[in-house]
């Protein structure tokens, strides 16, 4: 009746401490959960990235990956501001904005997607009708261009070529906008006298049969880095050691992909995917498919030039130095690791 004794205070005591400890150890042990935004596959390897198995060593240990699926790098970043993301894939055009409108000064660039025109590999099409009198880029003086989107990648690019011939928007030409899988009915209704087109799109024997290329990205502006991984600054410092792993993860899958002996297995998992029959994709992860750094490292160089792009065409007021928002330390940690 006197109350518990002190050998029982000190057994309860060690309970206690047992099970927060337990309750410790077993929270420390939770893989991290690290949320990523996709568009298009297989341009970006996000959600078939742990097809291949046995490839990838740490997901579901030390982190696990959900995936979501966004229409385009605008949705995206609303996405990453909203704190709905932790990893977003990125175009220049969309990336520049976020820093100097949206204020989101501590946004990273922290790995590579894919890349256009690199030696013999695939670049974007500027398309027109295989009877169209169109020839020349001096023949598109008034004529009506169709991009995915106005003031986005493709459109600068296509200024770009069209500056060089002496044609200025919107002083000589008029730019609508659509999506990419509606291009070549754009085309073939004739309510565009040009349009993007880009893979997979492109591969469809109807787009083929219907449009000829009048110039390409590559000749448009040289190489460039289309589509980066990138991150807020909070987000990898607070889970650094997830996000090596997920990189480290990473650049084996797309050694994996890349690998011309798993070309006929990686076929099989786009096919499964995307539900396109097996022999449309033949040309994915070879030279006909965009360049995919085997490291994942970005070309910082080639996104500068792209940024510079968007203050010549005054989409933003300011230079951007893109080296002052990228962070490549966490890929490199995760590179050696990889054989």
């Amino acid at each position: 009746m006197g109350g518990l004794s002190v050998l029982t205070k000190r057994g309860l005591a060690a309970l206690v401490v047992g099970v927060v400890g337990l309750a410790w150890s077993t929270a420390q042990a939770e893989p991290t959960k690290i949320r990523i935004a996709w568009s298009v596959a297989p341009a970006q390897l996000a959600p078939i990235l742990y097809d291949p198995p046995g490839v990838a060593k740490n997901h579901g240990k030390t982190y696990v990956l959900e995936t979501t699926r966004h229409t385009g790098s605008s949705n995206t970043l609303t996405a990453l501001a909203t704190g709905e993301l932790d990893i977003a894939p990125m175009t220049f055009n969309v990336f520049a904005p976020a820093i100097l409108n949206a204020q989101m000064t501590d946004l990273r660039i922290i790995a590579d997607e894919i890349r256009d025109g690199i030696g013999e590999y695939a670049t974007n099409q500027y398309m027109v009708l295989k009877d169209s009198p169109i020839k020349k880029v001096e023949d598109l003086k008034g004529k009506v261009m169709a991009m995915n989107g106005i003031g986005g990648g493709q459109d600068i690019f296509m200024r770009v070529m069209l500056r060089k011939h002496g044609l200025e928007y919107p002083r000589d030409y008029t730019i609508i906008e659509s999506n990419f899988p509606a291009m070549r009915a754009m085309l073939v209704e004739k309510k565009a006298d040009l349009v993007v087109g880009v893979k997979p799109f492109t591969e469809d024997p109807r787009f083929k049969s219907a449009a000829r290329t009048l110039f390409t990205q590559k000749e448009a502006v040289g190489e460039s880095d289309m589509l980066f991984l990138t991150a807020r600054k909070g987000f990898l410092e607070k889970n650094r050691a997830a996000v090596v792993d997920f990189l480290e993860d990473y650049v084996r899958v797309t050694r994996w992909y890349i690998d011309p002996a798993n070309q006929k297995e990686a076929i099989a998992i786009v096919s499964k995917f995307t539900k396109a029959p097996p022999e449309q994709l033949g040309w994915i992860f070879t030279k006909g498919d965009f360049y995919r750094d085997p490291n994942g490292r970005p070309d910082v160089g080639q996104i500068q030039k792209s940024m510079d792009m968007l203050k010549d065409f005054s989409f933003i007021k300011t230079h951007l130095d893109v080296q002052k928002y990228t962070d490549l330390s966490l890929l490199d940690e995760a590179a050696k690791r990889v054989k």
